[in-house]
């Protein structure tokens, strides 16, 4: 009966067998399958965790960059920076010689005075204009400098987080980090006779015709910065600035050259150039402001109100020293941070790891 059982069902048993054999394979298929996109959702969420920690520690990063930047480089650079400029521009002789012959009026002749008087009004508004041009530009020099020092230091870490693998993998050397930041001071080392020299040139340019009993308001006033500031630029060849801020590029590719190269082709790009020119022209406004409180510059738009510039160039004279005062009490460099076009270069600037592509850099390192 087994056996006749067997016979004329075998056919079907066999298929039957073959079915579960088939959805026992395509179950063990599917339970792989499943546990294989388990673990690659897994992975995915730990990725996207790992993107979240790195975004959110970038971002604490960026912010820690700003602040040293803001107290420790800054304030060393200005301290540094005010030094020299009132080394090389002293204008004591000719005041204390001035208050000589107003006192003893036969220690000078009438050319004698109009000579010192010519020189003192070349001299102070030299000294003003110049410590506008380089309080601005290191400012943004500097920042250019911690962000992309900042960038290159994350970088080096992150790796550790499985988050990315530059391109150059060598290290940050620690001498290499100070040698960077020493740069900041190459302006004031190294250059600030020839930007006296040429600021000096720009001024006597637009002051030629300006006489001591002309009116000067704060929009002339403004205006004759602004003029002397533009002159100034004019005058140059194109991107000039990179050579008052840093040494030239160096003949070898190590770490320092690529930092200094990277910093050279920010400084050398169009987007600087916009920043500078805007920052410039916020800063004088920002000091308009403060001389027509502290001073007494009038603000008519006619000429009828103001000061002869006479009485104008001693308020000129004491203006650089509020300019380069200690970052924390200096307006001005809080006026060019609060930019929002200078936060977002420089938020872009330090998030953007190809912000300047390789081959700028080598280009700007072998030129």
């Amino acid at each position: 009966m087994n056996r006749d059982f067997w016979r004329r069902h075998k056919r079907k048993v066999y298929v039957s067998l073959g079915l579960c054999g088939g959805g026992y394979l395509l179950y063990k298929f599917y339970d792989a399958y499943s546990k294989r996109i388990s673990e690659l959702e897994r992975q995915l969420a730990d990725e996207q965790e790992n993107d979240e920690l790195l975004k959110a520690q970038m971002q604490m990063h960026f912010e820690n960059i700003q602040r040293i930047a803001n107290t420790m480089t800054l304030p060393h650079a200005m301290l540094y920076l005010s030094s020299r400029v009132s080394e090389e521009l002293d204008l004591l002789h000719l005041t204390e010689r001035l208050i000589k012959g107003k006192g003893q009026p036969n220690s000078l002749t009438p050319s004698e005075k109009l000579e010192l008087w010519d020189r003192l009004k070349i001299l102070s508004f030299t000294r003003m204009v110049l410590s506008i041009w380089a309080m601005t530009a290191i400012s943004l020099y500097i920042r250019i400098q911690v962000n992309i020092l900042g960038r290159h230091l994350y970088i080096d870490t992150a790796q550790d987080l499985g988050g990315f693998q530059p391109k150059d993998g060598e290290p940050m050397d620690r001498s290499d980090e100070q040698l960077f930041l020493a740069s900041a001071d190459f302006l004031s080392s190294q250059r600030i006779p020839t930007l006296i020299s040429n600021m000096q040139a720009a001024t006597t340019e637009v002051l030629r015709g300006k006489q001591l009993r002309d009116i000067f308001n704060s929009s002339v006033l403004d205006e004759t910065i602004m003029h002397i500031l533009n002159t100034f630029m004019s005058n140059e060849r194109h991107h000039h600035w990179v050579d008052y801020l840093m040494p030239e590029a160096g003949s070898r590719v190590t770490k320092l050259d690529q930092l200094m190269g990277e910093t050279r082709a920010v400084l050398s790009s169009s987007e600087f150039g916009n920043i500078l020119e805007m920052s410039l022209k916020k800063v004088v406004e920002g000091l308009m402001e403060d001389m027509t409180l502290q001073f007494g510059v009038g603000v008519g738009g006619d000429g009828s109100l103001g000061v002869p510039l006479a009485k104008l160039i001693p308020r000129v004279a004491q203006i650089s020293p509020l300019l380069l005062e200690e970052p924390s009490r200096n307006k001005f460099t809080h006026i060019i941070q609060n930019i929002p076009q200078v936060e977002l270069f420089f938020t872009l600037l330090y998030t953007n790891i190809q912000f300047m592509s390789e081959e700028a850099i080598i280009d700007h390192l072998s030129s």
